[in-house]
C-alpha cells in the first residue's frame, strides 16, 4: 500500500483543509446515532403509552439531526473537493516538472501515448482514490466505529451476534486486496498500449491513407482494444465474485440479528419489559443498517483504491525516475561568449558496444561556420546532441571558450545556443506565441524585424490574422518552408552566440531553399555555426568541413581543399549525396 501512502503525503500540504474536513466528518458521524435513539423512544415509550405530546418534538429532533448531518456533509464535500483538487494539481505539476527534467535517453524508450496516459488517465484514477477512497473511507470507518460502539452499549450480546460476519468480510477484503492489484495493472498497461497506438496512428494518418493501410491499422487497433477488453473482463469477474459475497455476509448479519433479537424480545418476562425490549430491538435494527452500510461502502471503495493504486504506481514510476543531471548545477558560461568550441578525443554510444563517436577531434573559432557531412548514421547529429548536452559524452572533453561544458549549468549552456532542425517544430498556437518562445517580452517591432530577416515577413502579412494566426498542431497550416522560416526567425530573436543547423534546408524546393539560405546567412553572421547538410550549396562556403564516417572524423578542410584530395568528401559530391 506504499503507493496509497505516498498519495496521502500530499495531504500534509494543506493541514487546515484536512482538519476542517475531518471535523465535519466526525460531527456528521456522531449525529448518525441520534435517529436510532429517537426510534427507540418512539417505539418503546411513545407508541405504547400513546404519548402524543412527545411525538412532534421527537420528530423535529430527528428532522433537525438530518438537516445538521446533511449540512455538515455539504461542507465536507466542498472542503474535500477543494482539498482534492489542490492535491491533484500538485501531483500533475510534480509529474510534468519531472517529465521536463528527464534525460533524452528516457524519452528514447517511451511512447508518447503512454506518457500522455499517465499524465491524464492515471492521475485521474488517483483522483478517485482521493475523492472516494481516502475521504469517504475515513467517513465510513468513523461511522463503523461510532455505530459499532453504540451497538455494544445498547446490547453487548446482540452486538456480538451482529459481529459474526465480520471475520468473513475482513478475510474477503484481504483476499481481494491481495490479488486485485495485478489485475488492475494489466488494465492500465493495456489501456496505455492502446492509447499509444492511437496516438501513433493519428500522427501518421497521412501515411496510413497514402499506403491504404486503413484496414490493417484497424485490425491492429482492434487487437489492442481487445486486450483492454479481456483485461477488464478478468478484473470484473473477480469483482463479480467478491462484491456479492461481501453482500451475502452482510445480509447474514441482518438475518442473525433478526433471529436472535426477536427470540430475546419474546423472552421478555412481562408486557412492560416486552415494550421496552421491542424499542431497543428496533433501535438496534436501525443502527445495524447504519453499521453495515459503511462496511459495504468500504468493500466498494476497495475496488477504487486498488485501481488508483495501480495508476499511482505508473505515475510515481515517472516521478521516481532519475533526472537529467546538472540541469541547474555547475557554473554559468563565462560572458560574453565568444564561441570558441573544441572537441577533444570525444567518445559516445547510444547503446552498449555500439560506438557512435570514436575519439572525435574538431574545433570552431569564434564566428566560424563549421560543416558536418557524411552518410546517415555517421555521427553528425550526435555531435550537436553532445554539444547541447542532450546526451552526455562518455570520455573526452568538449569546451566553449576554454570552459569544459560538463562543469556548466545546462540551462546556461542551452541559453547560448540556437537550434534549427530539419523538421522545425511549431506549437499549436499563434505565430506570435511561437516567436515568444525565444523572447517572452519581445515587442511587435522585434517580431517583424526577425520575420523580415528570415524572409518570412511577406507570407505572415498575407495570413488572415497576421502574427495572431494559429499555425495548427506542429504547424500543419503552414508549408515546410514557411515553418522553417518561422523557426529561423525564432532563433534570430533569441540572438544566441552559437548556432546549430541540422538539415535546415533538406525538405524544401530550390526557390524556398534560396529564401531560407539568405535568412541563414544573415543568422550566421558573426556567430559560431555548426551546420549539418547534404546540399553542397549549404556548405560550400563553410570555413571548415569535417567529414565523418563510422563515428570518426576522416577528413577536414575547406570545400576546395577536400575536393582536391579526391577522398571521401569528393566521392560524396560525385555521388550527388550533396547537391
Amino acid at each position: 500500500m506504499s503507493t496509497v501512502f505516498r498519495v496521502v503525503t500530499y495531504l500534509k500540504r494543506y493541514p487546515a483543509l484536512a482538519i476542517s474536513q475531518l471535523t465535519c466528518a466526525v460531527l456528521m458521524t456522531v449525529l448518525v446515532i441520534v435517529f436510532p435513539e429517537v426510534t427507540k423512544v418512539v417505539t418503546g415509550e411513545v407508541i405504547p403509552q400513546r404519548d402524543f405530546d412527545r411525538l412532534l418534538p421527537l420528530a423535529l429532533i430527528a428532522l433537525g439531526t438530518f438537516f445538521a448531518t446533511n449540512l455538515f456533509n455539504a461542507l465536507r464535500i466542498i472542503l474535500n473537493n477543494t482539498f482534492e483538487q489542490k492535491v491533484i494539481f500538485d501531483i500533475r505539476s510534480d509529474l510534468y516538472r519531472k517529465i521536463q527534467r528527464l534525460p533524452m535517453r528516457w524519452f528514447d524508450n517511451k511512447r508518447t501515448g503512454d506518457i500522455m496516459t499517465r499524465v491524464t488517465e492515471d492521475v485521474t484514477a488517483m483522483e478517485r482514490v482521493l475523492i472516494d477512497g481516502i475521504e469517504q473511507g475515513v467517513v465510513a470507518l468513523l461511522q463503523v466505529l461510532v455505530v459499532g460502539a453504540y451497538l455494544f452499549i445498547k446490547d453487548p450480546q446482540l452486538a456480538g451476534v451482529a459481529m459474526i460476519p465480520m471475520p468473513f468480510l475482513l478475510f474477503g477484503a484481504w483476499a481481494y486486496t491481495r490479488f486485485a492489484p495485478e489485475r488492475h495493472r494489466r488494465v492500465r498497461r493495456a489501456t496505455s498500449s492502446m492509447n499509444s497506438l492511437l496516438h501513433d496512428n493519428i500522427d501518421g494518418i497521412q501515411q496510413i491513407k497514402a499506403f491504404t493501410r486503413e484496414e490493417s491499422e484497424l485490425a491492429s487497433f482492434n487487437e489492442s482494444s481487445n486486450a483492454v477488453r479481456l483485461a477488464t473482463l478478468k478484473l470484473m469477474r473477480a469483482w463479480a465474485a467478491y462484491n456479492p459475497s461481501m453482500e451475502f455476509f452482510r445480509n447474514l448479519g441482518y438475518a442473525l440479528v433478526i433471529a436472535f433479537g426477536a427470540y430475546w424480545v419474546m423472552q421478555s418476562p412481562d408486557q412492560a419489559a416486552l415494550e421496552e425490549n421491542t424499542g431497543i430491538f428496533v433501535a438496534f435494527l436501525v443502527a445495524l443498517s447504519l453499521f453495515y452500510e459503511p462496511v459495504s461502502r468500504l468493500n466498494n471503495l476497495n475496488q477504487i483504491i486498488q485501481a488508483g493504486r495501480a495508476a499511482g504506481e505508473r505515475v510515481f514510476e515517472i516521478i521516481d525516475a532519475e533526472e537529467e543531471p546538472d540541469v541547474d548545477e555547475g557554473v554559468d558560461l563565462k560572458q560574453p561568449i565568444e564561441g570558441h568550441v573544441i572537441f577533444e578525443k570525444v567518445r559516445f554510444s547510444y547503446g552498449e558496444n555500439i560506438a557512435t563517436l570514436k575519439d572525435v577531434d574538431l574545433k570552431a573559432a569564434p564566428g566560424e561556420m563549421i560543416a558536418l557531412v557524411g552518410h546517415t548514421g555517421a555521427g553528425k547529429s550526435t555531435i550537436i546532441n553532445l554539444l547541447t548536452r542532450f546526451y552526455e559524452r562518455e570520455s573526452g572533453v568538449i569546451s566553449i571558450d576554454g570552459q569544459d561544458i560538463a562543469e556548466a549549468k545546462k540551462s546556461s549552456l542551452r541559453d547560448a545556443m540556437g537550434y534549427v532542425t530539419q523538421e522545425s517544430f511549431l506549437f499549436n498556437c499563434s505565430i506570435r506565441e511561437n516567436l515568444q518562445l525565444a523572447k517572452e517580452h519581445a515587442t511587435e517591432k522585434d517580431m517583424w524585424d526577425v520575420l523580415r530577416a528570415s524572409n518570412a515577413e511577406k507570407f505572415v502579412e498575407a495570413l488572415p490574422e497576421g502574427l495572431d494566426t494559429k499555425v495548427g498542431e506542429r504547424g500543419v497550416k503552414l508549408s515546410v518552408g514557411e515553418k522553417q522560416r518561422i523557426a529561423i526567425a525564432r532563433v534570430i530573436l533569441k540572438n544566441p552566440p552559437i548556432l546549430l543547423l541540422d538539415e535546415a534546408t533538406a525538405s524544401v524546393d530550390t526557390e524556398t531553399e534560396k529564401l531560407i539560405q539568405e535568412a541563414l546567412e544573415k543568422l550566421m553572421a558573426n556567430r559560431t555555426s555548426f551546420v549539418i547538410a547534404h546540399r553542397l550549396s549549404t556548405i560550400r562556403n563553410a570555413d571548415r568541413i569535417y567529414v565523418l564516417n563510422g563515428g570518426e572524423v576522416v577528413e577536414e578542410g575547406t570545400h576546395d581543399e577536400l575536393q582536391s584530395k579526391d577522398g571521401v568528401y569528393a566521392v560524396l559530391c560525385q555521388k550527388s549525396l550533396m547537391v
